[in-house]
């Protein structure tokens, strides 16, 4: 029998090292070949890492959490044959000039033992060793109160007990030495009169270890918040116009897909942002530029199963309404199923947050760095308003209102450029049709 080393590897530009999501296998399991080993996650996408080989694992590299260097290995796998193979290293065949001759395979030689790739997991490694996702923590028994013997029921009774915030050594058993929840009712009902009151049911406590996506999301929100000075600007839209002309078009749609306010906003940001290109840019901090961008490459902040993922419309001013609705349904979906290619879920210029009917009334989103700028709208609300007719009268209507809501990085965007580039844009989505004919 030999021993393959799989290791880790080049699965993406520039990459340096991937943390472990998942493993499909541990140590004992068969593996078949192109069969799923595990899934690895870099700064752009997941990525599962399928077997070369067919055979047994008895090594694997760390726990779910832990990160792995390009290169190095990831899984030992026993096969048969008397001599052992290894993948080749990711700088194999690099470099090599006209005339090199690289080893062939036949000067492979056994490769000598090696020391466990993690000291947690070791050839007959128990499979409970890989830390969960989630790791339940287990109720010790209550520890028995002093003066008191030890008191017997059954696992369901203490748990109920404990629970109600009952001692168990104080409640008497009615028979036999053994408490019975009967026992715990005429307990409730004969201390009810002193003002007894049995505690609400507790749920168990939790561990959540921070992994994967979810760690990606914790460290970005964190670097934007401790590297980004930011400050919010909200502004009321009246919208009434627009949602008429919305219902009006999704009326006439036929096969086309339906329109949510979202396409109307980022069409509106489109025609707007030219005249502040300070707004959809980047800025990189450590070599001090900051690149204004041409084209809006817009980011669409989505909810997925595994956490806050931003998929990008590329060149954004370039569609129209419908397929602006239609590109943000596919990558919505893809982001949903894990099906987005990391090209799609990088290089925005600018990014709409929206949590829908549930947005609330004003928001302060943080910046998808090293964007500049991120604009919320907020939930739709009907309350009075004061309208001015064209003579020039005011009068109370019910109005359709939304707050939009920006986060803007102070030391690119002043509040100036970004009150006036919001008063623009409410100036473009309260007159609809101005919006639509251009």
């Amino acid at each position: 029998m030999g021993r393959y080393t799989f290791r880790l590897p080049d699965i993406g530009e520039g990459i340096a090292e991937a943390e472990i999501v998942a493993w499909h296998v541990q140590p004992g399991d068969r593996v078949e070949e192109d069969g799923r080993l595990a899934d690895m996650m870099t700064d752009k996408a997941t990525v599962e890492m399928e077997s070369p080989v067919s055979g047994t694992v008895l090594e694997v590299a760390g726990a779910v959490g832990d990160t792995v260097a390009i290169g190095a290995p990831l899984v030992v796998i026993e096969v048969e044959g008397e001599e052992a193979v290894d993948e080749p290293s990711p700088l194999q065949g690099r470099g090599l000039g006209e005339g090199d001759d690289p080893a062939p395979a036949s000067r492979v030689e056994p490769e000598p033992a090696e020391e466990p790739l993690s000291p947690t997991l070791s050839p007959e490694g128990d499979r409970e060793q890989v830390a969960p996702a989630i790791t339940p923590m287990a109720d010790a028994p209550a520890p028995a109160r002093p003066g008191h013997a030890k008191v017997l029921a059954s696992p369901a009774v203490r748990q109920r007990a404990r629970d109600m915030g009952i001692d168990l050594a104080e409640v008497r058993p009615a028979e036999d030495g053994r408490v019975r929840h009967s026992d715990l009712d005429a307990f409730i009902a004969y201390n009810a009169a002193g003002g007894f009151q049995p505690a609400g049911r507790k749920g168990r406590d939790e561990e959540v270890r921070v992994i994967g996506l979810r760690r990606r999301i914790a460290e970005n929100m964190a670097a934007s918040k401790r590297n980004i000075p930011h400050f919010a600007y909200v502004e009321e839209f009246d919208v009434t116009a627009l949602e008429e002309a919305r219902a009006q078009l999704n009326a006439a749609r036929g096969d086309r897909p339906k329109l949510t306010l979202l396409p109307l906003l980022i069409a509106a940001i489109c025609r707007t942002v030219p005249n502040y290109p300070m707004l959809n840019a980047r800025y990189d901090d450590e070599a001090g530029i900051v690149t204004r961008h041409g084209a809006v490459h817009m980011g669409i902040a989505t909810q997925t199963p595994a956490g806050l993922m931003v998929p990008v419309i590329r060149d954004a001013q370039d569609r129209n309404l419908w397929q602006l609705a239609q590109e943000i349904a596919r990558l919505a979906q893809a982001a949903r199923d894990g099906s987005a290619k990391p090209a799609e879920l990088s290089g925005s210029t600018m990014t709409v947050t929206s949590l829908g009917p549930l947005a609330g009334i004003a928001t302060t989103p943080v910046i998808n760095r090293p964007e500049v700028c991120i604009i919320g709208p907020n939930r739709i609300v009907e309350r009075p308003a004061y309208v001015k007719a064209a003579d020039g009268t005011e009068r109370i209507e019910k109005r359709k209102l939304m707050n939009v809501s920006m986060s803007c990085d102070h030391r690119v965007v002043d509040g100036w450029d970004a009150a006036n580039f919001a008063q623009e844009l409410k100036a473009l989505l309260e007159a609809p049709a101005v919006l639509l004919a251009g």
